[in-house]
């Protein structure tokens, strides 16, 4: 069976940067799976696994602007130590991470520098600017159920409510699932 669109992509994969160091990595024990074609992934991943089939193993080499796009220097800012009421000095420093909300919708702010009471943050994605090098190997390809193209993401093996799907705190197995069973 060849990828194509609605499809869940089950894959094992090793991400490095163009230095060679590993940023991600899934194993044929804890696979990442996806609905391809549904924007889910940076685009350049789900052109190059478009009619792979399983068992497939290859490179792939993404530049930037198929994956997180260039870097933006209009995406930092320097903002006063006043925004981060609550949060220790020692959480404040250059590389912390931490998720806002913007008019985009939940992004990943990174503090790009900390001087005094002014601190630096970026917005751009962590990898933006970056050329990515992935290993990948197709492990299993199925049709997606309706339930997950609904939901626009894939579910555990068994669906919302059985025991093996993933719970999120509220219950359901996903923000969208609203409960068990269903």
């Amino acid at each position: 069976m060849s990828l194509t669109k609605n499809q869940v992509a089950s894959v094992a994969y090793t991400l490095k940067n163009s230095e060679g160091q590993v940023i991600d990595k899934a194993s044929k024990d804890s696979p990442m799976s996806f609905i391809h074609g549904v924007g889910g992934m940076i685009p350049g991943f789900e052109k190059e696994l478009e009619g792979k089939n399983i068992g497939d193993s290859f490179s792939l080499v993404i530049e930037p602007e198929n994956a997180y796009g260039e870097r933006n220097d209009e995406l930092t800012q320097d903002v006063s130590r006043e925004m981060f009421a609550g949060i220790p000095d020692e959480q404040l420093v250059a590389g912390a991470q931490f998720q806002a909300q913007t008019d985009a919708g939940v992004e990943i702010i990174t503090i790009a520098a900390v001087n005094g009471d002014q601190i630096k943050i970026d917005a751009n994605h962590p990898l933006a600017g970056e050329t990515l090098y992935f290993e990948v190997e197709m492990l299993d390809i199925r049709d997606a159920t309706e339930e997950e193209l609904a939901h626009g993401h894939v579910h555990a093996t068994g669906g919302c409510g059985s025991d093996k799907a993933e719970k999120s705190e509220s219950g359901g197995c996903c923000g969208s699932c609203g409960g068990e069973g269903h």
